[in-house]
């Protein structure tokens, strides 16, 4: 049996990464649904990072996805992860997009930047290589971009599986595999972060902060959360600035077979764990880590109490669930204190140099 991820009811404000606003968000009104006109909105720039040839049939229909938007952006941007040879072919096989080799530090901040630095809109929007929009999602986006006091808009991310879920895999830990949750708000919503997978910023708020941290984020598999720590970095400068989340499933993010794995939950944790402590001390503990630590008080004990009761209820896989869950939230510890102790030998070492 799979496990549907449709069934955890849970409030947006007891996810470890995207959190509601508690103060300010009912200053900013939701753009009106169902506005496509495109004279009313800005130019888009749609920025997408690759680094590998082992995606090339996910960086088509990733392409042809941007190509088929009700409002068509002003350029397509490719930008190819210090890859000569995988940037010559998509030069020369991808007519209507920009190519662009990544200017800066190796991994995902470093194309993203490299991508707005090449870019001319005035809205920049991200989407991975691994994703396919809907042909609404910059008119869906947009609406909340040209609203006063929005800098930057985000959307549902909704799982494209080559496989279907495994019974033991437990929703509240989604986001290891780039899978939004059900029982977030029915309406759009003013949240402390976005996901960088579909999202949009105004160019002006992502260049006041000099775009993505390079030494901050994706390499390969390796993930980090570049795109919390860009979201509070930008709020932190822009005074009553407001990122909005809409739940509108617009964007499908690619769940590949080997991705519902323990292994690959225990990495992701873990990296998420060590994220965490680093951006702690770039961006202050309140900011970072507030609704993380509300999540792991809340949602983690609930989900371990549905997982023992599916289990009496003659669902053995519930026990995985709750067996998961407390291996993935010790682990993601872990992560956190791994990074506390590196800092502190660190320090010694460099006393005694």
């Amino acid at each position: 049996m799979s496990y549907d991820l449709e069934s955890n009811e849970e409030a947006l404000s007891d996810r470890p990464d995207i959190a509601v606003m508690e103060e300010g968000a009912s200053d900013v009104a939701a753009g009106e649904p169902g506005v496509t006109a495109e004279a009313n909105y800005p130019t888009v720039s749609v920025i997408i990072p690759t680094y590998t040839r082992a995606r090339w049939d996910w960086l088509q229909e990733c392409v042809a996805s941007v190509k088929a938007q009700t409002v068509p952006p002003l350029e397509t941007i490719v930008v190819v992860d210090h890859n000569p040879e995988l940037l010559e072919e998509i030069s020369r096989e991808f007519p209507d997009v920009i190519a662009v080799p990544n200017i800066g530090g190796r991994g995902v901040s470093g194309a993203r930047n490299s991508g707005v630095k090449a870019s001319r809109g005035e809205i920049v929007a991200f989407l991975d290589d691994d994703s396919i929009a809907r042909d609404d999602w910059l008119a869906t986006l947009l609406r909340h971009i040209v609203t006063p006091g929005v800098i930057g808009a985000g959307c549902y991310s909704d799982g494209l599986w080559d496989e279907p879920c495994p019974s033991w895999f437990p929703g509240e830990f989604s986001w290891t595999i780039g899978v939004s949750y059900s029982g977030l708000p029915k309406k759009p919503t003013a949240v402390r972060n976005v996901w960088t997978s579909a999202m949009l910023v105004k160019r002006s708020a992502f260049e006041v902060v000099d775009g993505f941290r390079e030494d901050f984020g994706k390499i390969g598999n390796r993930s980090l959360p570049e795109d919390t720590d860009l979201c509070l970095r930008i709020a932190a400068v822009q005074e009553n600035s407001v990122w909005m989340w809409d739940p509108e499933k617009v964007m499908k993010h690619r769940v590949p077979a080997g991705r519902a794995t323990f292994g690959y939950l225990m990495s992701r944790c873990f990296l998420q764990g060590w994220g965490k402590a680093a951006m702690a001390r770039m961006d202050g503990f309140d900011e970072s880590t507030s609704m993380e630590r509300h999540y792991a008080l809340r949602t983690l004990p609930a989900g371990v109490g549905r997982g023992l009761v599916d289990a009496l209820r003659g669902d053995v896989s519930g026990l995985g669930r709750s067996g998961a869950i407390i291996a993935a939230f010790a682990v993601t510890v872990g992560g956190y204190f791994w990074y506390l102790l590196g800092g502190l030998f660190r320090r010694r070492a460099q006393a005694t140099a």
